[in-house]
């Protein structure tokens, strides 16, 4: 019988789309193992959507099979959910100890976790929280295994760090291009987008400053700003405001530059050579970003609800006119060695290999 993996989701205005965008590359990087996915979503009408099997964006039939959880972030798997399942891998924000013995007696796994919940789970996928950059090498013996640099445990947990862990969409890898793509003088198509809720309202704070840069002559370039809640503001001559790009990924490699917040489209522009600036969401999403602008994977501008503005202005026209080629040359090439598109490959692999421990550890 296939293994099968639940995908325990949640998706509202505050933690966005993405958790559930990234279940969705996850099951099929599962399912080309041989195995059976599930995703278990709570949330908003979103959830609600995808809880009736349909994607929350373009109303086409998921891919696999879904169970909806209702509203609670905290909602427990049904018990003949549990009954079938091999592994859970619980993706939330703010997983407790509660939400991992809950799916016991399964082998439980976390994608990201700030608290102590992975003190009492199997396994924990750490891609951003504790920095993305990790050595390789060298290598140690533990247990019989070779472990390295990236690999630490807490208890009976074992905690895989860094950007080798950072899920994109498959196409992202298959559209990755095999030279480093050169970067113009200066960024002529603009892409905007903080995720499919920007619940902060940050395509409406990008509009103003880059309407400020456009009417000073500042910035003369073309950009697309995604809204998915609608703005009341009109745009301003060279911009064009959409709710959304279908199939975005496929996409991104027709405009010069992105800005952007943290997320699965942020991962798929470093892996495609597409050079980013980002404006955080929250508090926890700027820790992630600073760590990747350390390391030469993205302009960061700060937190997007406290930017500056005039700060922001300068900081973009630099960063997008001729003086910004080299940076952004920069930013193509190490976020391309930081993000190399196999992660959702390696995390499937991982939560295989913690499925046949599981199906051990019964047999007589």
């Amino acid at each position: 019988m296939s293994p099968l993996l639940v995908l325990r989701v949640h998706t509202d205005l505050r933690l966005g789309f993405g958790h559930l965008a990234r279940a969705l590359v996850l099951q099929e990087h599962w399912r080309s193992l041989g195995g059976a996915a599930c995703i278990a979503v709570s949330g908003d009408a979103r959830a609600r959507m995808a809880g009736q099997g349909q994607h929350p964006f373009d109303g086409r039939p998921l891919p696999c099979r879904v169970v909806d959880l209702g509203e609670d972030l905290h909602a427990g798997l049904p018990e003949a959910l549990k009954a079938e399942a091999d592994v859970v891998l619980v993706d939330l924000w703010d997983a407790t100890q509660a939400d991992v013995a809950g799916a016991r007696p399964l082998k439980v796994a976390l994608l990201e976790d700030e608290g102590d919940a992975h003190e009492v789970a199997d396994l924990l996928f750490q891609p951003y929280l504790e920095g993305v950059s990790w050595p390789a090498s060298p290598l140690k013996v533990v247990n019989g295994r070779k472990v390295r640099p990236l690999e630490t445990t807490r208890g009976a947990c074992r905690i895989l760090r860094g950007s080798h862990y950072i899920v994109v969409d498959p196409q992202a890898l298959a559209l990755r291009p095999r030279r480093e793509p050169l970067q113009p003088l200066a960024v002529h198509k603009l892409l905007v987008t903080f995720g499919g809720t920007d619940g902060p309202g940050l395509a409406a704070r990008a509009l103003e400053v880059l309407r400020s840069l456009a009417a000073s002559g500042r910035w003369t370039g073309a950009c697309t700003l995604l809204a998915p809640q609608g703005l009341e503001a009109p745009p301003f001559p060279g911009c064009r405001i959409l709710k959304s790009l279908p199939s975005l990924t496929r996409h991104l490699q027709e405009f010069d530059a992105l800005w952007c917040a943290g997320g699965l489209t942020l991962a798929e522009a470093l892996c495609m050579g597409v050079p980013a600036a980002t404006w955080g969401q929250n508090d926890r999403q700027q820790v992630m970003l600073s760590d990747i602008a350390r390391v030469g994977g993205c302009l960061d501008l700060g937190l997007g609800t406290d930017a500056d503005p005039e700060a922001t202005r300068d900081a973009l026209e630099q960063w997008l006119g001729p003086e910004g080629q080299e940076t952004r040359q920069e930013q193509v090439r190490d976020g391309m060695a930081l993000i190399d598109g196999m992660g959702a490959s390696r995390l499937a692999q991982e939560l295989w290999s913690l499925a046949s421990s599981s199906k051990e550890s019964l047999t007589p």
